[in-house]
């Protein structure tokens, strides 16, 4: 066992503090991580104020996580000391079932263990990437290429696949219209990506207040949803909509901008019940669904992609005193685009 710092919500709703967590010895199979970066995903903040339901406190947050290799078990074959690497939303799956044999162990029949705030195969709660070190099976890590730095390199581990997997399953690419509905932390990567899969890209946010960045970052149109003209002239428009805020829309306005079987997806997930009207779909077969981040495969094809098209997350590197004040900026919407913590303040 290592014992490591790290910051940790000690209840739900309170401020996260300054603490030390127990990391387990290295085993056969594991890796230790010294990690340089953690992202700030709003899924955290969900999680420590258990809006998602009842969680296990204390908490550690934290699962865009971007480090080096400090030591592997005797059994490791795919890393080294000194390998730049990522962890993202899960550290392990039953690797039995359908899903986790087809590379999908988001979706592992029996449940992935996630970073944080759940129980691993030994019995005890999983602590995520707020903290100096981490310990994590290899086959749940994956190799962040050179062409990336590793401070925007880590919200890739949550917000990049999180766009990338949808995007790719939808044949999103040349010829094919993509809306992205929200420019934050993941909209803004949903952008860059679908961009560079060669989409036209429209962005549909509340105000054109960030239209400017929008455009910059690969958006070929920028429109307001608070304008109703918007929902008209868009009318049948769009081959997929990413659909990546978390908080109840009017599905029925935003399933009318799809094609014939063009899909709206779900990335962000409201605290509470959303309403769909089931006549928004029947017309034109559109299909309602949603994404939950994507498989270690997958998510190392969404970092090689990055690296190959220059693609890192637009970051606000803050150190770790300032977490509790970038919490209440993300709810704000006050971020461009993703808080990053710098663990050597930790």
């Amino acid at each position: 066992m290592t014992t490591v710092a790290a910051y940790a919500a000690p209840a739900a709703k309170a401020p996260l503090e300054r603490t030390t967590i127990e990391r387990r010895a290295v085993g056969e199979s594991d890796v230790l991580i010294d990690i340089k970066f953690a992202g700030i995903c709003h899924s955290d903040i969900h999680q420590a104020r258990e809006g998602w339901g009842e969680a296990i406190f204390p908490m550690v947050p934290g699962h865009e996580i971007a480090g080096v290799v400090s030591e592997v078990g005797p059994g490791v074959t795919k890393y080294a000391v000194g390998d730049r690497v990522g962890v993202g939303c899960m550290v392990d799956s039953c690797r039995e079932c359908d899903n986790c044999r087809a590379g999908l162990q988001q979706y592992c029949a029996k449940g992935p263990v996630w970073t944080y705030n759940a129980v691993g195969k030994d019995g005890e709660t999983t602590y995520g990437g707020y903290s100096e070190k981490i310990v994590v099976d290899e086959n749940y890590v994956v190799r962040i290429p050179d062409g990336l730095s590793l401070d925007v390199a880590a919200p890739l581990l949550c917000a990049g696949i999180t766009t990338y997997s949808p995007l790719k399953h939808f044949g999103v690419g040349p010829g094919k219209k993509v809306a992205v509905v929200g420019l934050g932390g993941l909209g803004h990567m949903g952008v860059k990506i679908a961009h560079a899969m060669g989409a036209e890209v429209t962005v549909l946010s509340q105000s054109l207040r960030k239209k400017d960045d929008g455009l910059r970052l690969g958006a070929d149109h920028y429109r307001a949803t608070g304008d109703p003209q918007t929902f008209e002239d868009l009318r049948g428009t769009f081959d997929v909509v990413l659909n990546t805020v978390s908080a109840p829309l009017d599905f029925a306005a935003y399933l009318s901008l799809l094609r014939t079987e063009g899909a709206m997806v779900n990335v962000g997930l409201p605290e509470e019940p959303v309403r769909i009207e089931l006549s928004a779909i029947f017309g034109n077969r559109r299909i309602l669904t949603s994404s939950n981040i994507g498989g270690i495969p997958e998510t190392q094809e969404m970092l090689d992609f990055c690296a190959e098209h220059g693609l890192g997350a637009e970051i606000e590197l803050i150190g770790a005193d300032g977490i509790n004040e970038a919490y209440e900026r993300v709810v704000n919407s006050d971020v461009r685009y993703r808080f990053v913590i710098d663990t050597a303040t930790i």
